[in-house]
């Protein structure tokens, strides 16, 4: 496969910028798949699971909201979070997940609130399911 330069950024910082020959992410309207030459392309992405090919090896990531844009020279990834399989931490997730729990029955009788929860139920709950990909 030809390789592309990918550039994957948090509001922590540079994730990875490199080249890629393939990345797919989960997108408000549906799963992306992103090869070297693709058009120009820019969309949401939600709450899901994002898989990298680096040098012939695929790897995972957990990724919460944020952007893709495509370019001529470059594909961008903007992310609230994205995380490696290798590298989430299985407990924390597994606790952000009861609290994200207990705060939804708390907050039944508040929008706001119980929103909240349930995203980061959600979030939580990706995060485990990628890091039980982990090789």
């Amino acid at each position: 496969m030809t390789p592309f330069r990918l550039r994957i950024l948090t509001p922590e910082g540079v994730v990875f910028d490199g080249e890629a020959e393939m990345i797919t992410v989960r997108t408000t309207v549906g799963d992306k798949g992103i090869l070297a030459r693709h058009e120009p392309y820019v969309a949401a992405l939600g709450i899901g699971q994002a898989k990298v090919r680096i040098d012939g090896e695929t790897r995972i990531a957990a990724v919460s909201s944020g952007s893709i844009e495509v370019s001529k020279d470059v594909t961008t990834l903007l992310a609230q979070s994205f995380e490696w399989a290798d590298e989430i931490d299985l407990q924390r997730a597994e606790k952000a997940q009861q609290m994200a729990e207990e705060n939804i029955e708390r907050y039944k009788n508040d929008r706001r609130k119980l929103d909240i929860a349930e995203y980061k139920l959600k979030r939580a709950i990706n995060r485990i399911n990628v890091a039980s990909l982990k090789k």
